[in-house]
């Protein structure tokens, strides 16, 4: 299991903004190990779970493909096979597909 911080944390700490909250993603991981671990099961139609302790979001590395208009139309496919650069392809801007590692390392596929 790797855990990344992902999304508006990583991007508003590259542009010197405050950081309003932090969202992860985690790959290699399966719904069951995030239970067992601890974290609480929130998502209704995607894999997210809120952290024992800080209540931050994490959610499972997942691809996404449209399948119909509006905000619920897609099919969801989540496992531990699914890569950090594949959960990072579906994200709606490129600066919102950066990730940061634990140690500091950005990973940027774009």
């Amino acid at each position: 299991m790797k855990i990344f911080c992902v999304g508006g944390a990583v991007r508003d700490e590259l542009l010197g903004l405050p950081i309003q909250d932090r969202d992860y993603v985690v790959v290699g991981a399966t719904s069951e190990a995030m239970t067992q671990a601890g974290y609480q099961a929130v998502g209704k139609d995607f894999p997210v779970f809120l952290h024992p302790i800080t209540h931050e979001e994490y959610a499972l590395a997942r691809t996404e493909r449209k399948t119909a208009k509006g905000y619920k139309g897609f099919q969801v496919h989540a496992s531990p096979d699914v890569t950090l650069e594949q959960d990072l392809a579906r994200r709606d801007l490129t600066i919102n597909a950066i990730a940061k590692s634990p140690v500091g390392d950005l990973i940027d596929p774009y």
